[in-house]
């Protein structure tokens, strides 16, 4: 272990001396918003950067481990949407002197949780859209708006965010879907990491498929 020091997921500060950037899952206070082990914002504050986020709609934000979000990146979640299908969006209910109940879950364009995968790194500034998937691998480029679902170890960037392009082929993909290194102990994870680290994806190609 570096330093002879264990990597240890309850710790908020993992860069010694450095306080814009937390493991965010011992930091969570909102049962609605759930996050994996080793995942880090480049901030001091996350649940900041979860917007619109009302006890009232139920919706969860979902994140899974050692994603890396950057500085800048706001999720959105479903209590900012308004009423569509009216002839005015303004919402009445929520202010305080008019005569308005709030609309019926069915009036109101709510998309359900907002998921990411393992291993996803969102780039700084980048916008989640409510609703959203985006699976084990994605890379969201800087300033991207995220309002589709995203497939895993796809790069996507713009807005609206695009495909640019598989970071791998379907092959490569469905062995690091099957193999899971995200799942592992911290001991193997330590172990794999020339592999995860490696440029030549034909050896870690041969090396993993050996190891399913």
């Amino acid at each position: 272990m570096k330093n002879g020091k264990k990597p240890d997921p309850t710790t908020i500060h993992p860069i010694a001396g450095y306080d814009k950037e937390i493991y965010i899952k011992p930091t969570i206070k909102n049962p609605n918003i759930i996050v994996g082990d080793f995942t880090y914002i480049a901030d001091s504050d996350f649940e900041s950067h979860v917007m619109h986020h009302y006890e009232w709609n139920g919706d969860k934000l979902i994140i899974g481990k050692f994603c890396q979000i950057a500085a800048g990146v706001e999720f959105v979640m479903n209590g900012a949407n308004h009423q569509m299908n009216a002839v005015s969006t303004f919402p009445f209910y929520t202010l305080e002197g008019w005569d308005m109940e709030p609309p019926a879950p069915s009036d109101l364009p709510l998309k359900g949780d907002t998921v990411i995968g393992n291993d996803v790194w969102i780039g700084q500034n980048a916008v989640i859209l409510p609703g959203v998937h985006i699976g084990d691998g994605a890379i969201i480029g800087a300033n991207s708006v995220v309002g589709s679902d995203v497939d895993p170890y796809t790069i996507v960037a713009g807005n609206p965010a695009r495909v640019f392009s598989k970071r791998f082929d379907d092959e490569l993909i469905d062995i690091m879907l099957s193999f899971k290194w995200w799942d592992k102990s911290i001991e193997e994870i330590n172990a794999l990491i020339p592999i995860l680290t490696c440029s030549d994806l034909e050896k870690v190609r041969k090396e993993l498929k050996g190891r399913l």
